[in-house]
């Protein structure tokens, strides 16, 4: 899934730097060449349609839509990693009026929203919260005519296997009738609908729910909120259990228990001082809880749960995955977001690539040198944190920087 912004221009274009989703979480080179006639790469893949049992009937619907387009790939090649801080992100992205409108909605489509939890266990408030965020709850779906789209990312030497699979799964919701070619309408890596499904996700979890035998992502609220439901529930939710909330935590605690790895639960953060963020005490009955620091000791902090791994796993962007689990506990009634202990420091994608050249020079795995302060990222920063006695954190810091460049490893 991808990450739209409100029927907004700057939202379009900030949200497609953010995620090309699947798209840019891959470490394909930007710079292979493209080898073989697009025109042969094609007739072999509607051999390979054929044999996968797609019919004549709907290639020869699609000829006209199975094309090269050396726009997609510019696009796809120019992509550059999401950088923004955290609270500037979601403050303009769970700020605002987006929590009130999907309270709104939620109340208009109350009857449908209990319908769908009754059979998947996936509240409203995180439904919601998907919803807005992907499309502006309907609003911009996107642009692109999704086939050409994915046969030239199908073709491209970039990421050729994902998207091949992707393509076969857009003729197939075209054989299945849900969708005319012409309709198949998204952004420009091939998510569709009002949620911004992968093709191969809205094929195997699409919902008809409004019972019209077609599951429609881009027009159906019904069978947007079903089809959305059950893929959540498929990749890991638990039903009746929290997701996140909003904690306080000292600064004299070992901050190396801050790891989206490590577990503990509520009474442990007790002992170790944490608190609810208005200062009461943590409820006791939780299941245990990681913590998470997304700009470090002095930013905000979150005690969140297994079902926190939903998030993630939608998205795989810890800014976009916190600020949709922060957005939804907004939807379902909590506060607004404390700023923290202080004032983070911040990175430009050029210091994070010189902090990862170090890392690595220093013999710690970042999982690639991007620019992108992700998950092994900060695991790297956290180990050298605690290997120079700074506050392990792992959100990295000009101390850090300074230690790295200074030592040999």
């Amino acid at each position: 899934m991808r990450f739209r912004i409100y029927g907004v221009v700057i939202a379009a274009l900030a949200l497609s730097l953010v995620n090309g989703t699947w798209a840019m979480a891959q470490s394909a080179p930007a710079n292979c060449r493209n080898t073989g006639s697009f025109d042969k790469w094609l007739a072999d893949f509607k051999r390979e349609a054929l044999e996968q049992g797609l019919s004549q009937r709907t290639l020869a619907r699609t000829q006209h839509l199975l094309v090269l387009d050396h726009k997609i790939i510019g696009i796809d090649r120019g992509q550059r990693v999401f950088s923004q801080p955290f609270l500037e992100f979601s403050n303009r992205m769970a700020g605002g009026g987006r929590a009130p409108r999907s309270q709104q909605l939620i109340k208009k489509h109350a009857a449908l929203f209990q319908k769908v939890e009754e059979q998947y266990g996936v509240p409203p408030a995180v439904l919601t919260a998907f919803w807005g965020l992907e499309s502006g709850f309907g609003a911009d779906v996107g642009k692109f005519e999704v086939l050409r789209s994915l046969a030239t990312l199908a073709y491209d030497c970039r990421r050729s296997e994902r998207f091949r699979k992707e393509l076969l799964a857009a003729l197939k919701i075209i054989e299945r009738g849900d969708l005319t070619p012409d309709n198949m309408i998204g952004s420009w890596a091939g998510e569709l609908g009002q949620t911004q499904f992968l093709p191969s996700h809205y094929f195997n979890y699409g919902v008809d729910l409004d019972g019209n035998g077609k599951v429609d992502l881009l027009r159906s609220v019904p069978d947007v909120m079903a089809t959305t439901a059950h893929y959540v529930q498929k990749i890991g939710w638990r039903r009746g259990e929290p997701w996140m909330q909003e904690v306080r935590v000292p600064e004299r605690m070992d901050l190396s228990q801050a790891n989206l790895d490590i577990e503990h639960p509520h009474a442990q953060w007790a002992k170790w001082g944490g608190t609810l963020a208005n200062g009461k005490p943590l409820p006791e009955s939780a299941p245990n809880a990681s913590l998470l620091l997304p700009m470090g000791r002095l930013g905000p902090a979150f005690l969140v749960y297994p079902n926190f791994r939903v998030f993630t796993e939608w998205n795989h962007s810890i800014i976009y995955s916190t600020t949709a689990a922060y957005l939804a506990t907004r939807i379902a009634g909590a506060p607004v977001l404390r700023k923290g202990n202080g004032e983070p420091g911040t990175f430009t994608m050029e210091q994070v690539r010189e902090l990862q050249t170090l890392l690595v020079k220093h013999g710690y795995d970042v999982g690639g040198i991007d620019g992108r302060l992700g998950a092994a990222s900060r695991k790297a920063v956290q180990h050298a944190q605690i290997k120079f006695k700074l506050p392990a954190d792992g959100y990295p810091t000009e101390e850090l920087l300074r230690r790295l460049r200074g030592s040999r490893g």
